[in-house]
């Protein structure tokens, strides 16, 4: 549990207990085996033949750790990587090429663009890895680089996808897709990267509200006013109308639905659960159904009611897993 800046009343702080308590006894084994210590038992299948690597040794026909750390494993290779710099480098993202995040404009330097993106380096977009405004494909020119503020300046927030490690160790990113590129009319959160996991899909357009949300791997989330995707022939064809689209007035009911989304993404995390798209619209829609204020999701009474409803989710999950054996 995170970021609770307020005081609990005696009441709501038995509550939260009791239904953090439930949700920890309800946590399955694999999640605390997670971390482990010296002589800790590290739970596998024996039948897969798996690998143990660093910091992990056979004991009793057990495998078990040497050192203290997290358990990692890829494929049937299973080792322990340590906590060097502490518990806080569990809060720092591993970049996978492939991944999507979400990241600042922090620096224009020739030919990239420098962003931070929760990284233990800055990360590097070039400008030859990018859809230029025209959409057209060609070599990128002087006239290009000239105009690269016209694009992304400071403090822009873009996203892109990881696209590779170059030799010097710096983290390389490509926007060539549509979908990727300058975010705008929305709230940048940062959150602990581990709440969000790799998925198939990390882009949401929620219909109902008229909003996008990108849940970027490395814990930077953008929730902002849906933005119509088009291919290359009909961005060249609309130019002009989608400039027109820009200068557009973004509703207050919008606005509304992108701070309560928001705010359900702020409570999610404080509270220390994986964000899900699921999780974050359910979130949303039961301080709808509770008449609860915009401001006052982030009060202590909500706080408790979503630690509790979580319980109670996660619960009937378990009963109805155990009546179908």
């Amino acid at each position: 549990m995170r970021d609770l800046h307020f005081p609990l009343n005696q009441t709501q702080r038995v509550r939260l207990e009791a239904a953090l308590h439930e949700l920890q006894t309800l946590a399955p084994a694999a999640a605390s085996a997670a971390s482990v210590t010296v002589a800790d038992s590290i739970p596998v299948n024996q039948e897969d033949n798996i690998l143990k690597g660093h910091g992990a040794a056979d004991h009793d026909g057990e495998v078990v750790a040497t050192l203290c750390g997290v358990v990692e494993r890829v494929n049937k290779l299973v080792y322990v990587r340590t906590l060097r710099r502490g518990i806080l480098s569990l809060f720092r993202y591993k970049p996978e090429v492939g991944d999507i995040i979400v990241g600042r404009v922090i620096e224009i330097a020739p030919k990239r663009w420098r962003l931070e993106i929760n990284f233990t380096q800055d990360a590097v977009l070039m400008l030859s890895s990018m859809n230029l405004p025209d959409g057209i494909q060609r070599r990128r020119t002087a006239v290009d680089e000239l105009n690269m503020r016209s694009i992304f300046e400071e403090n822009d927030v873009v996203c892109a996808e990881v696209r590779g490690f170059q030799h010097d160790g710096s983290l390389h990113l490509q926007a060539r897709s549509q979908k990727y590129g300058k975010l705008q009319r929305g709230q940048l959160l940062t959150v602990p990267a581990y709440l969000v996991k790799r998925r198939k899909q990390h882009f949401h357009h929620l219909e109902q509200y008229d909003v996008d949300l990108i849940l970027g791997c490395n814990g930077f989330i953008w929730v902002g006013q849906h933005v119509l995707v088009r291919e290359n022939t009909e961005l060249k064809e609309d130019q002009h109308k989608l400039s027109d689209e820009v200068d557009t007035f973004t509703s207050i009911e919008t606005r509304k639905h992108i701070c309560r989304l928001a705010n359900a993404v702020r409570v999610l995390s404080a509270l220390g659960f994986i964000l899900t798209i699921e999780l974050i619209i359910q979130t949303a829609e039961a301080s709808l159904s509770s008449n609860v204020e915009i401001n006052a999701m982030l009060g202590a009474e909500f706080y408790v009611q979503t630690a509790e409803r979580e319980a109670r989710r996660r619960a009937d999950l378990v009963r109805k897993k155990n009546g179908a054996r």
